[in-house]
């Protein structure tokens, strides 16, 4: 094990941690599996010289590094105790480091988390890029212990020259007969497959309720092909005695067979192929086949899509439908073709998310039989302390060819087993929310922390 330890003038600090910058930099640009191996490999360790400050101390170091972790999904606790060489701080503006997490799930079924390094104030210019990939079979206690450490590899040359600097030292763990990841073979090639079951029964003195559901899914994921492939279903049956006597049973089916194939065409276009087998009690659908190719446009190149997105996505489908009951327009089965344009954007910045789309659906040989779609999801910091959180969503809908032509009962109107005819549909939801005071955040007192689980206050 090498040790290495410093204390040296802030202008050799500044010095030391630029180098220690470049070399992180340079395992990142080397690829992504080369920059997951060396850090798998070396696994440094950044702690603090001497007695290491108790975790409910919570009193800002002199001088160090201010920091704000955006991460939704991040242990925040965990990284408080486990990093007490910098000042935590629960506003962006008083930070000199931002540290942006965005994520995507991976081919195995795993998470790739993209730690973001935004330096602030006197670090204005520095940015570095740092990525930590989870495996499907991990605890969230290693999950959150691997995101700690490749955080503390991205704040220390930073960190580094602060006069809290003096007081780190890095430690190098030798690998263990590793073997290079080229020469590791996988008998699944790259396979992976997944499969769930569950079922839940509940039930009081006059109601009861059983449901069941199944999955089982496989996919292989690469940079120039993946495939999808799920196979779904659920039961859901519920009864219940009125207060009439009157005894009620409302029974729910749907089941879904569905595969996706997706070509890359270089860093903006995509080519994919699309096909399901459906069956939906609500959708009044014993069966719904479709299959057709489709094509997307990203203006942004795919390697930044953790960050920022702007897709245009078309997909052309031929479709047969076998229906439970007549249809409103005496249909029980029919085949049709039917087009999709969409047009999404998603944005992940320092000042906050945008996710919004726009998405037409017509069948060709009927246009006045559509459904056009808008939703949009907001998350904008304002100003220090206030941030504004929207999201809505409208559609006028003129394609239900489904609709039943007898009445749907009561029950299943209540219990919305059926799908209702309409012509449009909505949602709407906005919140504030503002934070005032110290804008230091080291503090972590657990006890008597209630609902995590069980009624707790609210019952």
């Amino acid at each position: 094990m090498a040790r290495f330890s410093w204390q040296a003038p802030r202008e050799q600090e500044q010095r030391f941690a630029e180098v220690l910058m470049g070399k992180l930099v340079v395992w990142r640009r080397v690829g992504t599996g080369s920059a997951l191996w060396v850090l798998a490999l070396v696994q440094p360790v950044v702690a603090l010289q001497g007695q290491t400050p108790s975790p409910t101390q919570g009193q800002p170091q002199e001088g160090a590094l201010r920091v704000f972790l955006d991460c939704p999904r991040c242990d925040f606790d965990y990284f408080r105790q486990e990093v007490p060489f910098v000042s935590w701080v629960r506003d962006r503006m008083d930070a000199e480091l931002h540290v942006l997490v965005t994520l995507q799930p991976t081919g195995a079924g795993g998470v790739e988390y993209t730690f973001h390094f935004l330096g602030q104030g006197r670090w204005a210019t520095r940015r570095d890029t740092l990525v930590y990939v989870s495996l499907p079979d991990e605890t969230a206690d290693e999950i959150r212990a691997g995101l700690v450490r490749v955080f503390k590899l991205g704040v220390v040359p930073f960190a580094a020259a602060t006069p809290v600097g003096r007081l780190l030292d890095v430690r190098y763990q030798a690998p263990r007969q590793a073997r290079r990841p080229e020469e590791v073979a996988d008998r699944w090639n790259l396979w992976v497959f997944e499969t769930r079951v569950s079922a839940d029964v509940s039930g009081e003195s006059r109601t009861s309720e059983r449901s069941f559901e199944g999955s089982v899914g496989a996919n292989r994921t690469t940079e120039a092909f993946k495939i999808d492939l799920s196979l779904r279903g659920s039961y859901d049956q519920r009864k219940f005695e009125l207060s009439s006597g009157r005894k009620i049973t409302s029974t729910a089916q749907n089941h879904a067979l569905q595969g996706t194939a997706v070509w890359s065409l270089g860093p903006h276009w995509s080519f994919g192929l699309n096909g399901s087998a459906t069956r939906s009690t609500r959708l009044n659908q014993d069966l719904a086949l479709r299959v057709g190719p489709a094509l997307e446009y990203n203006i942004y190149p795919y390697a930044e899509a953790t960050r920022r997105q702007l897709t245009f996505f078309y997909t052309l489908e031929a479709a047969h439908f076998d229906y439970e009951e007549l249809t409103l327009f005496d249909k029980t089965q029919e085949e049709r073709l039917q087009q999709s344009f969409e047009l999404s954007a998603a944005y992940e910045q320092p000042w906050g998310e945008i996710d919004a789309s726009v998405e037409w659906t017509n069948f060709l040989d009927r246009f006045s039989q559509h459904r056009l779609d808008v939703f949009g999801r907001f998350e904008i910091r304002l100003f220090r302390g206030l941030s504004l959180d929207l999201e809505a969503s409208a559609a006028r809908v003129k394609n239900q060819i489904y609709v039943p032509r007898e009445d749907i009962p009561d029950e299943d109107v209540l219990l919305e087993r059926r799908q209702l005819g309409t012509d449009f549909e909505y949602s709407f939801e906005v919140g504030f929310s503002y934070r005032f005071g110290s804008i230091f955040n080291n503090v972590v007192n657990p006890r008597m922390r209630r609902g995590r689980g069980g009624g707790g206050w609210w019952g």
